[in-house]
């Protein structure tokens, strides 16, 4: 491997996990966006119901999980027009994967963001390019990541600002992928899809979904593609000869997921009423909150180094991430997730609030 990957960030976190649990109430970790609440049953169902399951899935997706992802598309995300679809093992392994797939040369992603853009560029031994949002100032390149809403920042992207990066991928012949895990998750913001201003020519363009926040299926790692039916069948016929086929049991279970919409407004009440318990808090405690219109996570700062900031809420028992984790411009920022219980959550707030007597 020529270019060497980061150190996983985590490590770095690790003495600051162990300061958090010498807290006499124990610790609240609040450093990672992996759901804490149960499975809804009738996913869990799905799943039990499929566990006789002695054949080789199919790499495309059982029929009527093509059918569910494809209605899903047209009823929720608003997609039209010509598109494809491809069901993957999580979105973590296909972000890291995609670019070697597609033999990329240039990966364009934001400057701020999910550190597996990065790594997924250094895999296929392309170039890594950090941007910001505004597509009009992007360089030339084959590959760019968009994500809305984002992670760490919860920022949704505008419909104007999509546009702009689909003129810059038409204007360039590149491919556009957006990463969308959490457009159900919207607060002060509704989020939209990219498929919805394509105009139809969804052509050159990609959209990455994931069923682990959205239905708390984290552990079952399904996700999937939408998008350029040429591209799409690219990335099918590899994964022919690679595997990573998506297991039947999961298959089942996602389509299960996809049929209901009651339990993802049920999560996206949970995520936003714990939202509001803490960031009052951390507002009186001097963070300022930027962007977190959607998505699971606050976005805080007091203007200070993003470590110090850690430590601070680490002598009260509560584990945050640094900015600093998603790229250099997040370094005086810290990422707080919401994916803690609701008693946790109402604990960090009246730690913060008690030390501010």
């Amino acid at each position: 491997m020529r270019k060497q990957l980061p150190d996983f960030p985590w490590d770095a976190l690790a003495p600051y996990a162990d300061k958090a649990r010498a807290h006499a109430a124990g610790i609240i970790d609040l450093s990672q966006g992996t759901p804490v609440d149960s499975t809804p049953e009738l996913i869990q169902s799905a799943l039990r119901a499929s566990s006789d399951s002695p054949r080789y899935p199919v790499t495309a997706g059982t029929k009527e999980l093509q059918e569910s992802i494809r209605n899903w598309a047209i009823n929720h995300l608003g997609a039209t027009g010509d598109f494809d679809l491809l069901p993957v093992i999580g979105s973590k392994e296909l972000v890291a994967w995609l670019p070697t797939i597609l033999e990329i040369k240039k990966v364009i992603y934001p400057e701020v963001a999910y550190p597996t853009y990065l790594v997924g560029a250094l895999l296929a031994q392309s170039q890594p390019i950090a941007v910001g949002v505004a597509a009009e100032s992007w360089p030339s390149a084959d590959f760019a990541w968009i994500n809305t809403p984002g992670n760490p920042t919860g920022r949704v992207h505008s419909e104007s600002e999509i546009r702009a990066a689909i003129k810059w991928a038409r204007n360039n012949d590149a491919v556009l992928v957006c990463d969308e895990c959490y457009i159900d998750f919207g607060d002060t913001t509704t989020p939209t899809s990219l498929l919805k201003y394509t105009d139809g020519d969804n052509s050159n363009i990609l959209v990455v979904h994931s069923l682990s926040k959205r239905s708390s299926m984290a552990g079952y790692r399904g996700a999937f593609l939408i998008g350029d039916a040429k591209l799409i069948a690219q990335i099918r016929e590899v994964r022919k000869h690679a595997g990573m086929m998506v297991p039947l049991p999961i298959q089942n279970a996602m389509v299960a997921a996809l049929s209901d919409e009651k339990h993802v407004q049920e999560q996206r009440e949970r995520y936003n009423a714990r939202r509001a318990v803490l960031a009052p808090a951390l507002q009186e405690a001097g963070f300022q909150i930027d962007d977190s219109a959607a998505g699971l996570y606050l976005w805080c700062t007091r203007s200070e180094d993003a470590w110090k900031s850690v430590e601070w809420l680490a002598n009260l028992g509560i584990l945050a991430t640094p900015g600093v984790f998603y790229g250099p411009k997040g370094a005086s920022h810290i990422r707080v997730a919401m994916t803690a219980t609701d008693s946790q959550i109402a604990d960090a707030a009246a730690r913060i609030r008690q030390v501010l007597k």
